[in-house]
């Protein structure tokens, strides 16, 4: 364990002006509020405090943060309070600690509602601070190295896990290679047993034979750099086996395909030099195309700065060559902690290198649950990178396999929601397109554009994905609203009784809502009728005995007309959110419709005819008469099914695809559903924009000679 001086000493190495007095009194008050607490080893527990303190001394952090280290558990786990803190280590230790501690004291409905609100904290009080994080993987690094002393196995594997999932990603975020790694390396073993153990087998073989490889190659490189006149260190070193199992596990790189398992670094006084020696190595082996990298024009965004060339080095083996100046060593290797030391240089980049941060705080902000908030986040925090370019020539960062729409989210959210296309280096696209490295994006966008629910199934961006999921959950909490609103002002008329919003605010209180659009939404939901509405305002009503008959009225009626009296229009309304067109019968514009309002999904629309419909005649207060609202705007599509008997000839099948293209048709599915030798029956569902368009395409389709018959079906 650490003694008093000796991490006095430490601090002092690198910061000869620290506050020893307070230092000293932070040690003090660590090893009292800790007392006799032990940890699963059977040592001291303030040997943790003072272990995560020493890892940060190893960082050169400044004294705030060493003591922070000191009292990072002392909130948590013994009786001192924030204000002693405060009072005694000022506001700024305070905070940290603070921001360090877990909500322990909070009662968690799921373990990933606790892991997601401990990661909410962690963030917010990361955005004012960043050492908070610095002290918080310190702290993880620690309990990783003694979690063999823990003797529950799902307890290990529950923390190893999320070492993997949160805080090794959030350590390569800030660029701190070193704790990642041996995090990583830490949780390995735990998480993937049977894979360590495997992998581990064949690198100890590989290793064995490549020995005298890895020792050549760096007297090779030094002596060519030396003729070159350039002073530089050369070091060798193993791929570390987690980043191995990655490669084969999400690249789908085999282990033989991996030329960074052979891997050496030289380190030269600047960046000029650093070209200078990539001319050397690329002079004496073949550079393999497309593993060079150079992450010295294009950082990371974590601010790592590298040149990387793979090259077919002594008998033909793959082997890769870093090149970096000492001080993007020092940074790569130590990340932010190492902008301490070069914050003089650093400061004008913080704000883009840390972009990252806002965008999770984005995503917490407006996050539904605690499963999708970690899910977005594990998306935007670990994932390899592409690097594309604005027209104005900003450089964006993004994961490996965006699409347009990933970017147009980057460059900021009002972009992703109104972007209508793309061009990739001058040439139109799909907004699907995947993007590669150095690739120009011009985001086309439009005022009338929104977002489509097609995108989630595309995008790959956690900034994308939750924006888009915003914007539908908002368009849907919206629709609904105004959904129940229509079917209370219908319910109200019903009874002749005054509708408005004062009138609804009557029920809030007996039903516990907390406001009208509460109610309307869970109306519109099918969650809360109409009924109950008007029972609870009026107490005592006798409702319109019209209800139990509305079904056969409204069937007999709707057939001889061509809308209702009390026919609520649909327009507005999006097909899939809150209302849903059914399978049975597949309805589009034009068909007279009914709607079944449902629990929780809003309202299915039947054609009239459905014989689904027969289901619900025993619940008539289910019942609406909807009618179709036309709209110049209006581009939503409906899918219709047909049924085509054609002649089995050659080329009749794509006659019929032919005349639909021509149609303006979409066919979104094909079945053939009877075969003879001289007919065959298909089945196709087409994409229409009304019954009108469907009527012009079975004509056309009719006049045909390949055709003997075609009929629009349902079911």
């Amino acid at each position: 364990m650490i003694r008093q001086y000796e991490l006095v000493e430490r601090v002092k190495e690198y910061d000869p002006d620290i506050n020893e007095n307070l230092l000293n009194r932070a040690y003090v008050f660590s090893m009292k509020a800790h007392g006799k607490q032990t940890r699963a080893s059977g040592d001291p527990y303030f040997s943790h405090p003072l272990e995560v303190a020493g890892i940060l001394t190893k960082m050169k952090m400044d004294c705030d943060t060493i003591i922070t280290a000191l009292l990072h558990d002392t909130i948590e786990d013994t009786i001192a309070t924030y204000d002693q803190i405060e009072e005694l280590f000022g506001q700024n230790v305070a905070k940290m600690v603070d921001g360090v501690t877990k909500l322990s004291e909070l009662t968690y409905s799921s373990e990933s509602a606790k892991q997601a609100d401990n990661f909410r904290k962690f963030l917010l009080a990361m955005s004012h601070d960043i050492r908070i994080l610095l002290v918080k993987l310190a702290d993880r690094l620690h309990n990783m190295r003694t979690l063999s002393h823990i003797k529950n196995k799902d307890k290990c594997i529950r923390i190893a896990r999320e070492t993997l999932d949160i805080y090794a990603p959030l350590a390569e975020r800030i660029g701190m290679q070193e704790v990642k790694e041996e995090l990583e390396a830490l949780a390995f073993p735990y998480v993937y047993p049977e894979a360590y153990e495997s992998i581990l087998k064949r690198m100890n073989q590989i290793y064995a034979n490549t020995e005298d490889i890895k020792d050549s190659v760096i007297a090779e490189l030094e002596r060519l750099l030396k003729e070159a006149g350039i002073e530089a260190e050369v070091l060798g070193r193993e791929k570390k086996l987690y980043s191995i199992w990655r490669k084969m596990t999400y690249r789908h790189v085999s282990l033989d395909d991996q030329a960074d398992i052979i891997a050496f670094r030289i380190i030269v006084d600047d960046a000029e030099t650093c070209y200078r020696a990539l001319g050397v190595v690329h002079q004496k082996w073949s550079a393999i195309p497309g593993l060079i990298k150079d992450y010295i024009s294009m950082p990371k965004p974590n601010g790592y700065q590298s040149i990387h060339t793979a090259v077919l080095g002594p008998k033909k083996k793959r082997i890769e060559i870093q090149i970096r100046s000492s001080k993007m060593d020092d940074i790569a290797e130590k990340g932010v902690a190492a902008h301490w030391l070069y914050k003089q240089h650093g400061s004008n980049k913080e704000g883009e290198q840390y972009k990252w941060l806002k965008d999770l705080l984005e995503i917490m902000e407006h996050a539904e649950s605690p499963d999708e908030f970690l899910e977005h986040t594990k998306l935007a925090m670990y994932q390899n990178q592409v690097f594309c370019f604005t027209p104005k020539g900003k450089l964006v960062n993004l994961p490996l396999g965006s699409t347009v729409v990933d970017f147009a989210y980057a460059v900021h959210s009002d972009v992703g929601d109104s972007c209508v296309g793309g061009k990739v280096n001058g040439n139109p696209v799909q907004l699907k397109t995947q993007l590669v490295n150095g690739d120009q994006v011009e985001i086309l966008r439009s005022k009338a554009q929104q977002p489509s629910p097609n995108w989630l199934s595309f995008v790959i961006t956690g900034k994308a994905k939750a924006a888009i999921r915003r914007f539908i959950s908002n368009k849907k909490r919206h629709e609904y609203q105004e959904l129940g609103k229509t079917l209370l002002e219908r319910a109200f008329k019903l009874e002749e009784r005054d509708f408005n919003n004062k009138v609804v605010e009557l029920c809030l209180k007996k039903l516990n809502f907390q406001s009208v659009a509460e109610v309307y939404e869970l109306v519109g939901k099918g969650e809360l009728s109409d009924r109950k509405v008007l029972e609870t305002i009026y107490p005592g009503i006798k409702l319109n005995n019209n209800y139990p008959q509305m079904p056969a009225k409204m069937i007999g009626s709707l057939k001889d007309r061509k809308s209702g009296d009390h026919s609520i229009p649909i327009k507005g309304l999006t097909p899939g959110l809150s209302v849903h067109m059914s399978d049975c019968c597949h309805p589009i514009k034009g068909d007279r419709i009914v709607g079944i309002v449902t629990r929780g999904r809003g309202i299915m629309v039947h054609t009239i005819d459905c014989e689904a419909l027969d289901v619900y005649s025993d619940s008539p207060e289910t019942w609406l008469d909807l009618s179709w609202v036309s709209s110049e705007d209006d581009n939503n599509i409906f899918v219709s099914r047909i049924e085509i008997l054609l002649e089995h000839l050659p080329g009749a099948l794509a006659a019929v695809l032919t005349v639909i293209a021509q149609e303006k048709g979409n066919i979104t599915n094909i079945k053939f559903i009877e075969r003879t030798p001289e007919l065959f029956k298909v089945s196709l569902d087409v994409e229409v924009r009304d019954t009108k368009h469907l009527t012009s395409i079975i004509a056309a389709l009719r006049v045909n000679e390949r055709v003997s018959s075609v009929e629009r079906t349902f079911g």
